[in-house]
């Protein structure tokens, strides 16, 4: 496995060792002591999360705070996806900077998004299946949301045209005015 630090290096790229002939490919898409080894991380993952979306959805910028914050590890099953990840630890240097990687199933890359950062992703592909494991259940009274268009954060989606979203994600609170991680 492949890992390679984002301009925010909290945040990871990785990238699978794949193996494939004319029958097909293999991967492993996670193995603990291989990630451990890569990232120096030993994560326990609780839940598989898995989202179906169509071109131009945007899903985000969803965190939990503590004590039920949330690390993801995502991957795409089909299709493409711009995913971001944005510092939301007011304490940090680079709280407010975003940083984005192009998750597909063509590439097998998967990015790594610590507690402490909110997430969020637009479906460029005609549709994408997602798949991310994550380090805590999902909380509903912990959960907070980004507004995607903050023009604090400055953003900037691939989109052509207006994204969908939920009515959850339309109610998105700006950075400033947002809970984060003290």
């Amino acid at each position: 496995m492949k890992v390679t630090p984002l301009a925010l290096p909290e945040v990871l790229l990785a990238e699978p060792k794949v193996f494939g002939d004319d029958r097909g490919f293999f991967f492993e898409s996670f193995n603990r002591a291989t990630f451990k080894a890569a990232t120096g991380l030993d994560l326990d993952f609780v839940q598989d999360n898995h989202s179906k979306s169509a071109r131009g959805v945007l899903r985000g910028l969803h965190y939990q705070l503590p004590p039920k914050a949330q690390g993801k590890l995502v991957r795409v099953l089909l299709g493409e996806i711009f995913d971001v990840a944005v510092d939301v630890r007011k304490g940090s240097k680079t709280f407010g900077k975003w940083v984005s990687a192009t998750l597909s199933a063509e590439n097998k890359q998967q990015l790594w998004v610590p507690a402490g950062f909110a997430h969020g992703f637009l479906t460029v592909s005609e549709t994408a299946e997602v798949f991310y494991k994550t380090t805590d259940v999902y909380a509903p009274e912990h959960e907070r949301c980004i507004a995607w268009d903050d023009p604090a954060l400055a953003i900037t989606w691939p989109l052509q045209g207006k994204p969908t979203l939920s009515p959850k994600d339309m109610q998105g609170s700006t950075l400033g005015d947002a809970e984060t991680f003290a």
